[in-house]
């Protein structure tokens, strides 16, 4: 990473991307955290399981198919690769995985967001990937650029995400070839909160890397990481072209990759949770590894999107008890490999709508998330129906949770002032503490405020129209729009940034699949 004395002024910076003065404020908790991790298993256990993952890259291997680049790295590092089958030896992945960083900082356009990625530290980021959305106006249907831009700007606005997302719903409005220019567009113009990138092709990948130097700098860009790309394993046991190609352009550039097996109990790997954490970790290492063959130090994240399915109808269920110790473990095992961990978990449901069953799906998936000391949580909010569909009430109410949270996670101050003598003289035994200095002096910052819960009397609620949580958040997410200000970018960033989306775009025809 680039020393403090070479990197430019935060001012300096901040001047030349134009950046406003009055953006939103983000969280006042982004870590450390003061609830430590929660650590399920023991020694024994968890090396029984670094075990078998190292048992099942020797004998079963991973695929790299397509990808002869990827296959000739490997083969020039020792391992054993026929055709595109890779194995290793006991250890050599971990070996491989040995230097990239366990923390490293993720620069924000405004420097006000940047983050840190590893150690107690913990980030917050929307939901990933819906080509659906729904509100209570107009229902479920398929998500379009606008709704893109509603997300990114909701995002922006709320203090409880820390992080702008990638593809936060696919917007199907604009063709396929082309839309991963307006996505990368709008999280750099739209917001000022780190964000990713694209990784459905290597191409696209690359042309999200030029728009964040075409921001940032290419020099600032080779020594800091700014943006983040998902490569989605297809377990088991498969990188494709895509994802291995997309992986290769981020790790050249030295920008974040966060690889993110994604397996099933009874499809893409056995029932057991000890078997999804253990084949989890063998596939993120070989990803891992790639990464650092191909630039050594590139930052990396070690994810997963894991869960259990319904074995009688096969249909994917969310927020389990056997899912949730997954999340737990491999925090676990991700601390030990030494780099910053991505949690399968977050609010997720495989709920329809935003009811109770939504709400207590995606509560059980969060706590276990952050109990387990994940440094990254996808999905925190806007998740329906396993990730197909983005819902704008979900959005807000998730939001307010993750408020809860980081508010429990920043833990309890202990000093003069949290445990004050003078209220006790204010008042007599048996009265009321309301009226004292001490009450009048924090009254407003004491207590987590709640900008969706209703905690009146009946009547009142009655009186207020008896509106639902589900139906108060449908007013706060467009109150929340109809006051969004757009964070002031460099005109000449933005002339330059828009050109070269007409060129890319004109240079290749619209393709819809």
């Amino acid at each position: 990473m680039q020393s403090d004395a070479r990197k430019p002024s935060r001012k300096g910076r901040s001047r030349r991307l134009g950046i406003a003065a009055n953006a939103p404020q983000n969280s006042a908790f982004l870590g450390p955290r003061r609830i430590g991790a929660y650590n399920l298993l023991d020694e024994e256990s968890l090396v029984r399981i670094e075990a078998q993952a190292d048992w099942l890259l020797r004998d079963i291997g991973v695929e790299f198919r397509g990808d002869d680049v990827a296959c000739d790295l490997f083969r020039a590092a020792g391992a054993d690769v026929q055709g595109a089958r890779v194995r290793f030896e006991s250890g050599m992945a971990r070996q491989l995985c040995a230097t990239a960083p366990a923390q490293f900082t993720l620069h924000a356009r405004d420097p006000r967001y940047t983050v840190q990625l590893g150690g107690d530290h913990l980030v917050l980021m929307p939901g990933y990937g819906s080509p659906f959305v729904t509100d209570l106006d107009r229902g479920r249907r398929y998500s379009t650029r606008e709704d893109f831009h509603n997300f990114v700007k909701l995002t922006y606005m709320t203090p409880w995400l820390h992080h702008s997302g990638g593809t936060i719903c696919e917007p199907v409005d604009i063709p396929v070839n082309k839309r991963h220019l307006d996505m990368v567009y709008a999280h750099l113009r739209l917001s000022a909160k780190p964000f990713m990138g694209a990784v459905t092709s290597p191409e696209r990948a690359a042309d999200s890397i030029t728009m964040a130097q075409l921001v940032f700098g290419q020099h600032f860009m080779d020594h800091n990481c700014v943006m983040q790309g998902n490569i989605n394993v297809n377990s088991p046991f498969i990188y494709d072209a895509t994802m291995s190609g997309a992986l290769r352009v981020y790790a050249a550039a030295n920008q974040c990759v966060a690889i993110s097996p994604a397996i099933f109990g009874g499809a893409m790997g056995p029932v057991s949770p000890a078997a999804i954490a253990a084949q989890t970790l063998a596939e993120a290492m070989a990803g891992i590894a790639l990464s650092q063959l191909v630039r050594p130090g590139c930052p990396v994240v070690f994810g997963s999107f894991h869960s259990t399915m319904n074995l009688k109808s096969g249909a994917l269920t969310f927020g389990t008890p056997e899912a949730n110790l997954v999340t737990m473990v491999l925090s676990q095992l991700g601390a030990r490999l030494g780099v910053p961990v991505r949690s399968g978990g977050g609010q997720i449901t495989a709920a329809n709508s935003a009811d109770g069953q939504a709400m207590q799906d995606s509560s059980d998936a969060m706590w276990a998330t952050l109990l387990s000391g994940t440094n990254q949580v996808w999905h925190a909010a806007g998740w329906l129906e396993g990730g197909l569909t983005m819902s704008y009430e979900k959005f807000i109410m998730d939001c307010d949770h993750c408020g809860m949270m980081l508010r429990l996670l920043g833990g309890m101050a202990v000093h003069d002032e949290a445990l004050p003598e003078a209220p006790y003289h204010e008042v007599d035994v048996g009265e009321n503490f309301l009226s004292t200095t001490h009450t009048i002096k924090h009254f407003a910052t004491c207590n987590y405020q709640p900008e969706i819960a209703e905690a009146g009397a009946y009547e009142i609620w009655l009186e207020k129209g008896a509106l639902t949580a589900e139906q108060r958040a449908n007013q706060r997410w467009k109150d929340m729009l109809a006051n969004y200000e757009e964070p002031a970018m460099n005109p000449d960033i933005d002339a330059a940034l828009s050109e070269f989306i007409a060129r890319r775009k004109d240079s290749m025809p619209d393709a819809w699949y």
